[in-house]
Formats: C-alpha cells, sequence, structure tokens
C-alpha cells in the first residue's frame, strides 16, 4: 500500500509515505488527459472518458466529492424554476437525466413526491414575465396557483418518460389541510407533483469514479495542481508533500467554484465563476418530520428564494440559501441564515416549534455558477459551458463553467466530446442509460429485496447496512469481509475490515473521508467524539500513523465538525478515551 521516501522539513530528514497510486503516476509521468477537480462533474467526465479507452488521470486536493457536490439538497430535479429563466434546454434535460438515474441509480436515486404550499391564486402573473426578460431585476411576488399551474403542465410534458414518475395534481385548501394537517391554514392550494432524491449523494459519485477505474482511469485525491509549463503539469502529493510533473495532451479544470483559483495556478487569469453559497441545517424532529408526511415541500419564501423542508435518513432536511460568496473562504452556515430557516419553517408549520438543540448538522457549499455581474443570484443560469485556452508550447486547457448535479452524466459526455475532439478520437460507447456501480440488478420489489439479502449479505441489520451503503456492490463487500478477521468497529454501522475496504478501494485516507462522505454519522448526528477516535486509530494501524499524527486528525475532524458544521464535540473525551 505504501512506499517511503524521505523529503527534507527545516533541516532534517523526514520519513513519509507515498502511496502506491501516486508512485505509480508519479512513475508514469504522463496521461492522455489529465482532470483537475474529483467532484460530480470531473468523475462524470472521467469514467467517461475512461469508457472510451482513453488514459485519463483525474486529481482532487481534497477528498473526492468534497467540494460542491457535498454540500447539495440531495435532490436529483427538473429544476421547474428555471423555467421562470427562460432555460427550457436545461430543464428538459434535467428532467431525462433525473429520469435516467432513477432507472441506472436506484440504489441511490429514488423518487421524491413534492408539494408546493399556494397562498393566492393569480399572484406573480404579471411579475414573472417581466423577471423572465430582465432575469430578476423585478421585486420578489409569490407565485399564484395559476402561474405554478401552466409551470408544471409544462414540466409533465418534459417528464414524459414511460411512466418513470406520475404527473401533477392540484388540491383545494380542504383537501391540503387533510393530507397535510399541520400547513399553514392560510393555504389555498396544493401543487403535488414528482422529482428524485439523493440520499447518499457522496456515494454515488465514489460509484461513478469506481466505474471509471474498473474501465481503466486512474483517479488520486489529496493531490493538487500548483502549476503548467512546456515541461507538465505540476502536482503536490498533499500527503507527502512531494512535486512531479505529468505531461498530459489535454488538461480539463473541472474544479467548480474555484475553477478561477486552479486556473491562477496553472498561470491564467481568467473571471469565469460568481458562486453563490447555498446553506442546509439537518434536524432531529420527528414532529416536524411527521408534518411532511414523508414529501419534500417546495415553495417559494417572501424574498423570492426557493426553499425546501423534507425528511431524509430519519431526520428533517431545511434549505437553501443563494448568498454570494468568496470561494477562498471557508463556506460555513450562519446563525442568521438558521434564523432564516426557522422562519420559513414557521411560514409553513406555524404551530410546529423548532429550535436550535435540535439542529443536528449544518453544511454549506458554494454553487459553481458563471460570473453573473447584476443578475440576482437565484436567476443566474445553472446550465454550463466549457471554455478554452490555449498558449504556444501548452497542451489545451479546458475549463468547465456551472453545471449541477442532476446534469452530471449529460455534462460529462458533453465535456468528454471536447476532450475527444482535441484528441482527434471518435467515441466509442455511450453512458445514457448504462447501470452506475451498485446499481446493477438492484431489486425493485421488497420481496425480491429479502431474498437478494439472503442470497448475498444476510437478512440482518449489518447486511441491511451494507446495501443501503452499496447497493448491490454490497455483495462484493461482504465477500471481501468474510475473507479475513473482521470485527465491529461502530456496532452494525462499521467494522474493522469494511474500514480497510474503505482505504484500499476507495481512497480514504483522513478520518473526514470516512465519518462525512463514506458513512452518514456525521451528517445524523450519531459520530460523537468517541467515534472520531475509534476510527482514527484503526485507520492509524493500517496507515501507518504515529501517536502525534493520529492526535493530529482526531483534532482536525473534531475542529472541522466545530467550525464547519456547528457540532461541538468535547474533545477531552476524544483524549481520554485513547
Amino acid at each position: 500500500m505504501r512506499g517511503w521516501r524521505r523529503r527534507i522539513r527545516g533541516g532534517t530528514a523526514v520519513a513519509t509515505s507515498e502511496r502506491t497510486d501516486v508512485r505509480a503516476a508519479r512513475e508514469a509521468g504522463r496521461a492522455s488527459v489529465l482532470i483537475i477537480g474529483g467532484g460530480i462533474n470531473g468523475i462524470s467526465t472521467f469514467r467517461d472518458l475512461a469508457l472510451q479507452g482513453v488514459d485519463t488521470l483525474l486529481v482532487e486536493r481534497e477528498d473526492f466529492a468534497s467540494g460542491a457536490s457535498s454540500a447539495s439538497s440531495h435532490m436529483i430535479h427538473g429544476g421547474i424554476r428555471y423555467l421562470e429563466n427562460g432555460e427550457f434546454r436545461l430543464v428538459k434535460e434535467s428532467v431525462q437525466e433525473r429520469n435516467d438515474l432513477l432507472k441506472t441509480a436506484p440504489h441511490y436515486v429514488r423518487p421524491l413526491e413534492t408539494t408546493i404550499p399556494i397562498y393566492s391564486t393569480f399572484s406573480g402573473i404579471l411579475t414573472a414575465p417581466f423577471r423572465f426578460l430582465f432575469h430578476g431585476s423585478g421585486k420578489p411576488r409569490e407565485r399564484g396557483a395559476l402561474l405554478i399551474k401552466t409551470g408544471l403542465t409544462i414540466y409533465d410534458t418534459f417528464s414524459r418518460d414511460g411512466g418513470t414518475v406520475p404527473r401533477h395534481r392540484f388540491h383545494g385548501r380542504r383537501k391540503s389541510l387533510a393530507a397535510l394537517p399541520h400547513l399553514n391554514p392560510r393555504v389555498k392550494y396544493t401543487a403535488t407533483y414528482y422529482d428524485a432524491s439523493a440520499h447518499d449523494p457522496e456515494r454515488l459519485a465514489l460509484d461513478v469514479l469506481r466505474d471509471g477505474e474498473k474501465a481503466g482511469g486512474r483517479a488520486l485525491n489529496h493531490v493538487e495542481a500548483i502549476g503548467l509549463d512546456s515541461d507538465g503539469v505540476l502536482l503536490r502529493d498533499r500527503e507527502s508533500g512531494e512535486q512531479f510533473r505529468i505531461i498530459a495532451d489535454v488538461v480539463v479544470n473541472a474544479s467548480g467554484p474555484w475553477t478561477d483559483l486552479t486556473n491562477a495556478a496553472l498561470g491564467t487569469d481568467t473571471a469565469f465563476m460568481g458562486g453563490t453559497k447555498g446553506s442546509h441545517i439537518v434536524l432531529d424532529h420527528p414532529e416536524l418530520m411527521a408534518a411532511t408526511g414523508g414529501r419534500e415541500i417546495f415553495f417559494e419564501h417572501s424574498d423570492g428564494r426557493i426553499v425546501l423542508i423534507y425528511p431524509l435518513k430519519g431526520k428533517v432536511l431545511v434549505g437553501t440559501t443563494d448568498i454570494e460568496a468568496d470561494p477562498r473562504e471557508p463556506a460555513v452556515c450562519t446563525e442568521e441564515e438558521i434564523d432564516y430557516f426557522f422562519d420559513l419553517i414557521g411560514h409553513v408549520f406555524p404551530t410546529i416549534p423548532v429550535d436550535r438543540s435540535q439542529i443536528v448538522y449544518r453544511f454549506s457549499g458554494i454553487r459553481p455558477l458563471p460570473h453573473h455581474d447584476d443578475t440576482a443570484p437565484g436567476f443566474v443560469s445553472r446550465d454550463y459551458r466549457i471554455e478554452r485556452r490555449r498558449d504556444a508550447g501548452l497542451p489545451p486547457v479546458l475549463s468547465l463553467v456551472g453545471g449541477k448535479w442532476t446534469t452530471f452524466r449529460a455534462l460529462g459526455e458533453s465535456l468528454a466530446d471536447r476532450v475527444l475532439a482535441e484528441l482527434g478520437r471518435p467515441r466509442v460507447t455511450r453512458t445514457k442509460g448504462v447501470r452506475i456501480g451498485g446499481g446493477n440488478g438492484y431489486p425493485r420489489t421488497p420481496r425480491r429485496t429479502v431474498e437478494w439479502l439472503r442470497q448475498n449479505v444476510g437478512d440482518t441489520a449489518r447486511g441491511r447496512v451494507l446495501f443501503v451503503r452499496y447497493g448491490t456492490r454490497a455483495a462484493n463487500v461482504a465477500a471481501y469481509l468474510a475473507d479475513g478477521h473482521d470485527e465491529p468497529l461502530l456496532g452494525d454501522q462499521l467494522s474493522t475490515r469494511e474500514l480497510l475496504w474503505m482505504i484500499e478501494k476507495e481512497h480514504a485516507r483522513r478520518v473526514s473521508d470516512v465519518l462525512f462522505r463514506r458513512t452518514n454519522l456525521v451528517f445524523t448526528g450519531d459520530a460523537d467524539a468517541a467515534t472520531v477516535r475509534t476510527v482514527a486509530e484503526a485507520m492509524a494501524a493500517v496507515l501507518g500513523w504515529d501517536a502525534e499524527k493520529t492526535d493530529v486528525e482526531v483534532e482536525e475532524t473534531i475542529r472541522s465538525l466545530r467550525e464547519q458544521h456547528g457540532v461541538d464535540l468535547d474533545a477531552g473525551a476524544a483524549v481520554a478515551d485513547r
């Protein structure tokens, strides 16, 4: 797993670990395509190119799907509100991709019943055309029933795909309150339609990544691009500190909101990006969860922002904001944003009290939106484009501007087509309709699920954890667990050999990689200081960390939880548990 090299720190030679995959990339010294950025769009492009037989290397400075891709609303949606922006192409593509993901990734993407509470009949009819033409210059006005009905009718025309999701339906006040009795009694109508949710977007990204690796692609996390010249792209392994170069025929910058910063590191100043911050909170609130009736409640607040409340993983997710943000600064959900969320909950469910003690997790990220001058954030296009530049003696650099979770497959295909054109190579296969990882052979009914569990992982609490986490890939994981000594690490949630699987097969290198993205433990509020220490010590035994490195991992994870996610763990307990 590791090779040992030496580097100089303060005049002293220090032994440091170099990963096998990093050493292999360094020794190879080249790739046909180098992708910088391991969010979902970079990963999707990586998979597509690998499937074409292109020698592709993906590098990510942090962990895969740890930036904007980890801060989503956990939705796979067509974007009904983009109709008001006139983005009909994007809405159509988004709905088609949503429908495709319901079939190709059923282990992570599921239909989501969505209800819009409506408080007027005609509101917004006059302002909507103005906002359509002038992209948000008009004063926000609540959308009324007629406008929403028109939008959903158009939306249904895009959604037709062999009955993938039902058509929308409208109800008056009486039926609306009968179905959702805790709704604001001022409601006049509700409109209900279907989109989809992704209960584990980070794991979906990892599944796409593993498909790309299986096709021959190479991927490195915790490796950053720091320069570009005639000798290649200069990379730095953030674990060992080693620097090395990769010669590539094409460079793809898929850094999301950090695209301009990556271009600057590569020697070119650009101003493509103008991202906005979106924050969310996760509540442990059974009464609020019951009030949603298992649906997403989706509506426009008085300031014109689209907001949502919906049950997820036994908790309630509430979001989101749309605030100008600087990608050089960490995105954090502020106290003011929490007040905003509580206000909107009270607007929809006025009889249900909420308070900060019920928040188990908060998170925030920067959307990779294009530079937008004076356009209101909510009206900035969620579509994507590709910018090309090439300097003499250097490979072409393709910068991805924009993009969203739902369209990752189509975006990856479009970007891969541009790369193939640069290489002068034909496309040999398509990804549309191709099952993703653990979606292959996924059982579609409760009876078949039980049969699958009994035959592959066991119909036990532990077997179900593996099934939810990996889909049908759980069979491979279970076989791996059985092929050596395995014992519980965190009850049914994690064992010693599953942690080894995450390290060996899924590139987990940090405690945060495991707790934030390969499990749900921090999202659901189920990680305490002892959990952090337990995972750190188990990883230390595999990765060769000494006591000092292990303590640093514990401290950094606890600090990240406190400063970035509002989770204040008892650091003293983590030390005491040693």
